[in-house]
């Protein structure tokens, strides 16, 4: 029996040192294949570069990855948790969105150069303090420093229209004064009729569902750790799930709650209401219970693993699903809804284009990574002032 033991164990000793090689391998591949890109290696130089071919580059990510000869709970690790795929990618033929190399390896690039970036933030993901609403606010500040105009308490009642040329002129506030404008920015949940086509035109763009959940939790999901995200890929919380399942676990450190509670955010998209939910529901009974245990009165003895798998009590909860409606163009402007990514990427790019479609010769972005402007942030300003070193 113990020699067998042993064998047992030199074998999975074994494979666990062929999977971290295999990884560690795959690793230093997609960090030559960086360090290449950003050097300005020509494409079709391949491997002799340090760069990934072209060929694999176009392929599905989970062919490359099965290239790379990585294991399922690897590849899983990869795809759903750092390339942050949301579909399911073994289910090529009905995956909705199939990830490709070249954009798997964008996200693990900008996951790289994340990690270590400020001192203080361990991992790759900041969270703003008092949630994602301060960034409105942060927005607002910022735009007043630069000479931007907002007026607090000042609802807007209706919108101008210029009967004749078919097109909004401004709007009128709550105190009955008119603001002409050339331009409107909207947010994204005003619904206005076009002016171009018939108020029964139906819309062409398809509107895509996210099934969401808001809890909170008595204690941490993870023992000694405050801010968590927990990733469910496809399937693994039960055989027709399609889509993956994010929980984002925050605590008092962001001052979202109180001390001694948690606040976890689920998300997942759906193609409809009662699937959405039901993948949130079940994730929650994954992570949490629904009311305190009372397994252990009348006993003496609690055993530690007993109260290693004691999941967190869950105080209140609300799951619902949001439809992600799209930007608009035109005389009047409006950005995407916050969609099911965890990151803001979509979100900015969006919000760029608006830039672009406001001042299309007046302005000009710019990313910078000198030493003139503060490195990493987005210049606005006008072209003719422009002198940064780094574009």
């Amino acid at each position: 029996m113990d020699s067998t033991h042993r064998s047992k164990e030199k074998l999975n000793l074994r494979d666990n040192l062929k999977e971290k090689t295999l990884l560690f391998r795959f690793f230093k591949l997609v960090q030559s294949h960086i360090a290449a890109s950003s050097s300005g290696g020509k494409d079709g130089e391949g491997q002799a570069s340090g760069k990934i071919s072209e060929e694999d580059l176009d392929l599905p990510f989970i062919e490359f990855l099965k290239k790379q000869q990585l294991q399922p709970k690897i590849r899983a690790v990869v795809l759903y948790a750092i390339a942050m795929a949301d579909y399911d990618q073994d289910a090529a033929d009905t995956c909705e969105k199939l990830l490709t190399t070249r954009d798997g390896i964008k996200t693990l690039a900008l996951y790289s150069s994340s990690i270590g970036r400020f001192a203080n933030a361990q991992g790759a993901f900041i969270y703003p303090m008092y949630g994602h609403g301060e960034l409105l606010q942060a927005f607002c500040r910022f735009a007043a420093v630069k000479g931007a105009l907002y007026v607090l308490r000042m609802p807007v009642t209706a919108l101008l229209v210029d009967q004749e040329k078919k097109r909004y002129i401004g709007t009128r506030l709550a105190s009955g004064q008119d603001i002409l404008c050339q331009q409107l920015i909207l947010g994204p949940s005003y619904k206005i009729p076009s002016l171009d086509m018939p108020s029964d035109a139906s819309d062409s763009n398809l509107t895509r569902k996210v099934a969401r959940g808001v809890c909170i939790i008595s204690s941490s999901i993870k023992e000694a750790s405050s801010n968590v995200l927990v990733v469910f890929p496809p399937k693994s919380l039960q055989e027709q799930q399609a889509t993956a399942v994010r929980a984002l676990q925050l605590s008092s450190n962001v001052a979202v709650c109180p001390p001694g509670m948690f606040m976890v955010y689920l998300s997942t998209p759906c193609t409809d209401a009662f699937t959405g939910k039901q993948y949130i529901n079940k994730a929650m009974e994954v992570l949490f219970s629904t009311q305190a245990s009372d397994d252990s009165e009348g006993h003496l003895e609690t055993t530690s693993k007993n109260i290693e798998d004691r999941k967190p009590v869950l105080i209140w909860s609300c799951v619902y699903v949001q439809e992600i409606t799209q930007g608009t163009s035109g005389a009047v402007l409006s950005c995407p809804m916050p969609d099911e990514n965890l990151d803001y990427r979509d979100i900015l790019e969006s919000t760029k284009q608006v830039l672009r479609t406001l001042c299309v010769d007046k302005f000009y972005s710019h990313f910078c990574t000198c030493r003139r402007y503060r490195p990493g942030f987005w210049l606005i300003m006008e072209a003719s002032e422009l002198n940064c070193t780094c574009q």
